[in-house]
């Protein structure tokens, strides 16, 4: 069964509201999922997972150092992560707190490693994003994100099925 690896960083409990939101939302669509906090998470677990969706809250207008530190530690696996499906999330403390960065912060490593990232035409286009403790719009962008996620990761998994 694919998998689908959540990863995040968070201090006041607004991203890992988050993270929960996408975890279980891919879980309803038939993945296994793991959701754990990146301290606990080494960049080896990358490698078993078909998708990973990784969240910050926004520290300075960008990705918080413990989320940064394990995206430099994943260049140890540069080129075995391609074709893996990615997305981001954030968090922030106002509306202009630069949440919308730090996705695309996060996107711009995921590509750089070669997965593949699925924009949304609908909602937030990057990824999901809070202000402050995740409203009812935020959870229903991080469960859309999710669902999202489980169904593309699906998707290839079973082309790859069809080509094997």
């Amino acid at each position: 069964m694919p998998q689908v690896l959540v990863i995040y960083f968070s201090k006041t409990g607004n991203t890992e509201r988050m993270a929960h939101a996408v975890a279980d939302a891919a879980a309803a669509e038939g993945v296994d999922v793991v959701c754990k906090p990146v301290q606990e998470t080494t960049v080896d677990e990358l490698l078993a997972a078909d998708g990973v969706a990784i969240g910050s809250p926004t520290y300075y207008g960008t990705m918080a150092a413990e989320i940064k530190r394990f995206i430099d530690e994943s260049v140890k696996h540069h080129r075995r992560l391609e074709g893996k499906v990615g997305a981001a999330f954030s968090s922030a403390g106002g509306p202009g707190g630069g949440a919308e960065t730090t996705v695309l912060d996060i996107v711009k490593a995921l590509l750089i490693h070669g997965m593949i990232v699925q924009g949304d035409s609908r909602g937030d286009h990057y990824g999901p994003t809070a202000v402050g403790r995740p409203d009812e719009r935020s959870l229903k962008e991080c469960q859309r994100c999710g669902q999202r996620l489980a169904r593309l990761v699906k998707r290839l998994a079973a082309q790859q099925d069809v080509e094997a």
